[in-house]
């Protein structure tokens, strides 16, 4: 009887005997396991971005901050979109049958022209929101106008009220003055003034 062999010197005989086919055929296999793993990966990427995205903007506009809301949904559902256009562009290397490459390849230009749009809009929303900006800046520039217009003019009109203010002081002095000095020289005895006749 042969003596039982380690199971250690069986593997690496069978290791030996391992033809070339063999080897490739496992390298497909790790290779299409570590594709498969990577495009779940990139999916699952893109659906936290959408539902975290879509979570955002809905407590956005509960607390009625509806700003750039459409801007922020846009922007997350293209980011979404990149990631499973990733994980598409990922899963064509695996694929070995034309029916397969097909499908994958219509719904990678579905994805394409989804993004496309989705892009598009984004660049028209800023526009508005540029547009809108500018408008607000025109506005508040006018209103800084009109305000320093009518300080100018409240300053004028205090400055002039001033000074008819002042005016009309320096005319009631001075009318004073003359009638206090006329009732001083009609109430004043005149010096060497000439005896009537009633004296003599």
């Amino acid at each position: 009887m042969c003596p039982l062999r380690p199971k250690s010197h069986d593997f690496a005989r069978n290791s030996r005997r391992m033809t070339m086919p063999e080897f490739i055929e496992r390298l497909e296999m790790i290779f299409k396991y570590v594709v498969e793993i990577c495009t779940t990966c990139l999916e699952l990427a893109g659906i936290i971005v959408l539902v975290s995205t879509a979570f955002i903007c809905f407590v956005k506009w509960l607390r009625r901050d509806r700003e750039n809301i459409r801007l922020d949904l846009a922007q997350g559902i293209a980011l979404a979109l990149e990631f499973k256009m990733g994980g598409e562009v990922l899963r064509t290397v695996v694929v070995r049958e034309m029916g397969e490459l097909l499908v994958l390849g219509a719904i990678i230009l579905l994805r394409a022209a989804m993004t496309f749009l989705i892009h598009w809009e984004i660049v028209n929303e800023k526009k508005e929101m540029k547009e809108e900006a500018k408008a607000r800046a025109a506005m508040a520039r006018v209103r800084r106008r009109k305000t320093a217009k009518t300080a100018q003019s409240n300053n004028k009109q205090s400055e002039n009220t001033h000074r008819d203010a002042e005016k009309s002081e320096d005319e009631a002095d001075y009318y004073h003055e003359v009638e206090m000095t006329y009732e001083d020289n009609f109430r004043r005895p005149s010096l060497g003034r000439p005896a009537s006749h009633n004296d003599e």
